[in-house]
């Protein structure tokens, strides 16, 4: 049997992870990435990058925790690399802080993070509005630099990229064998699951080189995420607001909640609004599927619907979609020699 050919639709992080690690672990395979859109336009390009897990209430926890753990110790070692910097992986400490303490005080990725403790009580001092807090260390990707260095080492292996929408699934089937859905929002029409929605997170992006720990409030609304060349000031989540315009009155609102928790913000400098959609649905698609028409089946992976928290379990949904691609060849191979006999 020839290589199999495959198509990853979509070029954000999960795209591009998903198709490195089908190269990482079926090297026989030509694969092939099509998108409508590549860095610096995708959604990932407008997301912070950091590893802190958002839960996922369909998703069981020992799933979530072991694709997080998959990724931060994927991230670690690029962070411990010669490559780190071109790769904008590094290594971030700072708060989460709380108004009132969360039923859990351990989440379940807190033995995952470095030095996961309780804030001090001079720390707290610092945040007079939050009686509670954690302190811990954990990682960020910076992009567009951490897609440019996944297209990199996708191109190095003769992975193909192509501009190119596709509307349907069925279009590819003359061409490949196997399609990996890495579509992300644009999921919901292409394979037309109606359980997936728009998050839509507004952004600012601004230099403010003093600032080195990041600041997040315990339920997600405001955060502080400093990166290598600028720090990301957040943010909003509106479901169902399919709007990629910014919103001025938006803006000025996350300025001041993230002033209010970091006040030296206030002469932050080159202040870039960015906007995007999270593909949100209650768990994150990650399975294989057969479509068929005509007598003609479709080999199909899915995997997209990583909402808020898709840099946080990006590489262990990847290599769980890599073994899933694995699944299909045997399954091919079984039907082409059962075809010989």
């Amino acid at each position: 049997m020839a290589a199999p050919k495959v198509a990853v639709v979509g070029a954000g992080v999960i795209g591009l992870s998903t198709a490195l690690c089908i190269v990482e672990t079926c090297p026989s395979c030509s694969v092939t990435i099509l998108s409508e859109q590549f860095s610096p336009n995708t959604t990932s390009d407008v997301a912070a990058g950091m590893l802190i897990p958002h839960s996922s209430p369909g998703t069981p926890t020992h799933l979530q925790k072991q694709w997080f753990k998959e990724t931060f110790t994927y991230l670690f070692a690029i962070s411990s690399s010669a490559e780190a910097s071109e790769a904008g992986v590094h290594l971030v400490s700072g708060w989460q802080v709380f108004k009132n303490p969360p039923k859990e005080e351990l989440p379940f990725w807190s033995d995952i993070v470095l030095g996961f403790r309780p804030m001090s009580k001079a720390e707290l001092q610092k945040f007079p509005q939050h009686r509670f807090g954690q302190a811990f260390t954990t990682l960020k990707c910076d992009c567009p630099p951490y897609l440019l260095w996944l297209e990199k080492r996708l191109k190095v292996t003769g992975v193909q990229m192509y501009p190119r929408k596709v509307a349907d699934l069925w279009e590819l089937h003359s061409e490949y064998e196997i399609i990996i859905n890495c579509a992300g929002i644009g999921a919901q029409q292409l394979v037309g699951d109606e359980k997936l929605f728009p998050v839509r997170g507004q952004v600012l992006k601004v230099d403010a080189p003093w600032v080195k720990n990041f600041i997040r409030d315990g339920d997600g609304s405001t955060y502080i995420y400093p990166g290598i060349h600028e720090v990301t000031l957040g943010g909003t989540r509106e479901k169902e607001n399919w709007s990629l315009s910014p919103d001025p009155g938006t803006t000025k609102d996350i300025f001041d909640r993230c002033c209010s928790l970091e006040p030296s913000l206030r002469g932050a400098q080159d202040i870039k609004v960015k906007v995007g959609l999270r593909p949100s649905r209650q768990s994150v698609r990650l399975q294989r599927e057969v479509l068929s028409r005509g007598g003609v089946n479709l080999l199909v992976v899915h995997n997209y619907g990583h909402g808020a928290g898709g840099f946080s379990i990006h590489r262990g949904t990847a290599k769980e979609a890599a073994r899933l691609v694995g699944e299909c060849i045997a399954a091919l191979k079984g039907s082409s020699s059962r075809a010989k006999l």
